[in-house]
């Protein structure tokens, strides 16, 4: 028998997404699953959707924030629902190639595991391929992911027989609490190990908080200096890595696209 995995999404205002988003969990080949969307005050007709299609797939719960309070919020009381072994991340404007959860499950049973985050895409707001994709290492551990931040949500997935689940509970921030909480997996002694592979797509619309140049690097700096309380030097030291491989993975993915 299948172990089942648990799919936490939020959502928010996702009405021209949450459609391909849930059907790309209902196509994928590991059919053991539970999807719980917990809407985070949508003025939009997101929950609307989401209900109707739970109507008709009982896999897919939907839940309702009294209050808007982000995505942490959202994402733990999702957390607080789960019965899965496997927890996997998965925002309401992203996508899973069909054989995500099968592949992923099998990879980290078969390297015993407990954190893991498979490549991905990024497409755009109409789902175009935008010819960047962000291929994971090996192993990333805390210093690796503080210098080098490849790990993104719609890749992550954790087996909670590994890892505790307490240090799934994300931090009350507005930004950069998904990295946050992966550090606080890494920082417990858990590595993320990389499965290369391309079986997501992560969709960079343009009103996004990750769309911000600017609002990203501040978060960067805060994550350091606020949330890991790293010393100044330190700080800086990972800054500038951090930098330098942005600059370059920009470059190195650009070179490659103009090469298809």
């Amino acid at each position: 028998m299948q172990d089942k995995v648990s799919v936490v999404t939020p959502s928010w205002n996702s009405e021209k997404y949450i459609v391909d988003t849930i059907q790309s969990v209902q196509a994928q080949t590991y059919t053991n699953w539970e999807m719980i969307v917990v809407d985070d005050c949508s003025s939009d007709r997101t929950v609307e959707i989401v209900e109707a299609i739970a109507k008709e797939d009982p896999r897919v719960r939907i839940l309702q924030q009294q209050v808007n309070g982000g995505a942490a919020k959202a994402r733990n009381r999702s957390l607080q629902e789960t019965t899965g072994r496997f927890i996997a991340y998965l925002d309401a404007d992203d996508i899973w190639k069909p054989e995500k959860l099968e592949k992923q499950v099998q990879f980290m049973k078969d390297n015993h595991c407990g954190f893991s985050c498979t490549s991905y895409e990024v497409i755009d707001d109409e789902g175009n391929a935008l010819n960047k994709c962000i291929h994971m290492l090996p192993k990333v551990d805390y210093v690796g992911f503080l210098t080098n931040n490849l790990l993104q949500t719609v890749g992550i997935m954790v087996d909670t027989s590994i890892v505790d689940k307490k240090y799934l509970v994300m931090p009350d921030m507005r930004r950069r609490q998904d990295a946050a909480t992966w550090l606080q997996i890494l920082k417990a002694g858990y590595d993320c190990y990389g499965l290369d592979e391309i079986l997501a797509e992560y969709r960079r619309t343009v009103n996004s908080l990750s769309s911000n140049k600017l609002k990203a690097v501040k978060g960067v700096w805060s994550l350091y200096r606020d949330i890991e309380h790293l010393s100044l030097p330190f700080s800086c030291y990972c800054f500038v890595r951090y930098a330098f491989l942005a600059v370059w993975k920009r470059i190195y993915i650009g070179k490659r696209g103009n090469m298809r």
